[in-house]
């Protein structure tokens, strides 16, 4: 199909459903493991599996990362919120109902900001487990079933259907990511399942405030695919509507190989859930002093580093948007600023931090993603770091020599300055010492000189290189750049 021609006269309309997976060490109603990636069937207990006389008790981590998630998406906090049974029936649902929250979510009202200008409002965030997994391609002839991730907590968040197109929905998901990941309750790998979006998607004539008939998308594990699938979708509708064909209300899979949406069920066929109170589980409360302690143990979010970076630092907005993209990023960077600032440097805060910023968005980040190393155990700590900035900020190393000096403190855990000093890097900033040597390299080269006397400028970079090779060390360029004209400027006087 075409690309999405923004002079249509309808409007998409889309709203997303989040499902995050928690890193708690157990499950959500059970003492059994939720960690991710054992053989089938090895994480199973009588509680997930719902056997009879069983007794789920609710794991206190999962509502202290739900009141995270909210207070992190400027939601209200329900001070006591229910759990509810939400029943259908499927092979991976042992217990033929799911422990979920329906009329009473324990976050509601929140949004989060996109862009400078774009809100998007937050419906609820509720706590609920996830079902087991189906296996259809293992046997053509079977499904197999794992129940492992039976009871692992999740959270749903839900949007309202404030998104018009997939490269925003895409956005979306992608700050929710990044908050799930700062907030350290999540690893927000969509491969892994930890981060599921499901999305539901209408159009509508534009300036109407009427919603039109929408799908549900499912299946989508990745941005990319999220976004994909979206604008297919709005696509798909426009073209029917364009031929009087009305939109079916019905779930739809992306097929990302073929590239389109494709009917799973109607919604005329879905299931009453018939959602009511689970009779054995009390409901949530949330005191203003719970809610208080966990605010007191939050970090500081990427939005507000984000803001910092740009006002206090004067970072440009792609190096804020870099070094604020992972909380481990961002810890390194301020742990180095602040290291940086204790020490005797004289350079403002915008230079130190812009010197810094270049050596970790240049190297840092290149060296961890050819290592496959995180930042937080990368050998290079913040303080090493901030002396190397401290020498080149000085002067007291050239740009190449930084990068010599860097590549040696990967192995080599001495002071930048000693093993700049060992390996002949440090710049030489002496004038009698680099004076006789410019002199030579005038003597010995009267045909350039006379150029240069001539009006060629630019065999000043020759007359450089041929001192450079000469000294035994880094001479400071610039000074041997100034030595240099001064020495010329002379002989354009005699």
């Amino acid at each position: 199909m075409d690309a999405i021609n923004i002079e249509t006269p309808y409007e998409p309309v889309i709203g997303l459903e989040v499902h995050c997976q928690l890193l708690t060490e157990s499950k959500t109603f059970s003492p059994d493991s939720a960690e991710f990636g054992a053989a089938p069937n090895q994480h199973v207990d009588p509680v997930s599996l719902g056997l009879p006389g069983t007794l789920p008790v609710l794991n206190s981590r999962v509502v202290e990362f739900a009141v995270r998630l909210g207070l992190a998406t400027n939601c209200q906090i329900t001070a006591c919120s229910l759990l509810a049974r939400k029943h259908y029936f499927y092979p991976d649902l042992p217990k033929g109902y799911q422990i979920s929250q329906f009329e009473s979510p324990i976050c509601v009202a929140g949004y989060l900001d996109i862009g400078a200008e774009r809100r998007i409002r937050i419906t609820r965030i509720h706590i609920e487990e996830d079902a087991g997994k189906s296996l259809h391609d293992q046997d053509p002839t079977s499904t197999l079933l794992d129940y492992n991730r039976c009871g692992v907590p999740l959270l749903e968040i839900v949007s309202e259907p404030d998104l018009r197109s997939g490269a925003e929905a895409n956005l979306y998901t992608q700050k929710v990511r990044q908050l799930v990941r700062y907030l350290e309750i999540s690893d927000g790998n969509m491969e892994e399942g930890s981060l599921r979006c499901d999305a539901n998607v209408s159009v509508r004539p534009r300036e109407t405030q009427a919603l039109g008939t929408k799908t549900e998308i499912k299946n989508m594990n990745s941005f990319r695919h999220v976004e994909r699938a979206i604008d297919h979708e709005v696509r798909r509708q426009i073209a029917l509507l364009k031929r009087g064909i009305p939109v079916t209300h019905e779930t739809r899979l992306w097929d990302d190989a073929s590239g389109e949406t494709r009917s799973m069920r109607s919604k005329e066929e879905a299931h009453d859930y018939r959602y009511f109170p689970d009779p054995d589980l009390p409901p949530i409360l949330v005191t203003e002093a719970a809610k208080a302690a966990i605010m007191a143990g939050m970090p500081r979010l990427p939005a507000v580093r984000h803001s910092h970076y740009v006002q206090e630092f004067q970072l440009p907005e792609y190096d804020a948007s870099v070094l604020t993209e992972e909380r481990p990023v961002a810890d390194y960077f301020e742990q180095a600023v602040e290291e940086l600032g204790c020490s005797e440097s004289d350079a403002p805060l915008p230079v130190q931090a812009k010197m810094l910023s270049n050596f970790i968005m240049g190297d840092v980040l290149r060296t961890c993603k050819e290592d496959g190393i995180e930042v937080a155990n990368f050998p290079v700590q913040p303080g090493r770091l901030a002396q190397l900035a401290q020498l080149r900020i000085e002067s007291t190393i050239s740009s190449s020599g930084a990068q010599l000096l860097f590549e040696a403190m990967l192995s080599d855990d001495r002071a930048p300055g000693v093993i700049a000093k060992e390996r002949n890097l440090m710049q030489v900033s002496d004038r009698s010492a680099l004076e006789p040597i410019v002199d030579r390299v005038l003597e010995e080269h009267p045909k350039q000189v006379a150029m240069y006397l001539e009006g060629k400028r630019s065999i000043v970079g020759f007359f450089i290189g041929q001192v450079m090779r000469r000294f035994d060390g880094s001479p400071d360029p610039k000074l041997v750049r100034t030595l240099l004209i001064e020495g010329l400027s002379f002989r354009n006087h005699e």
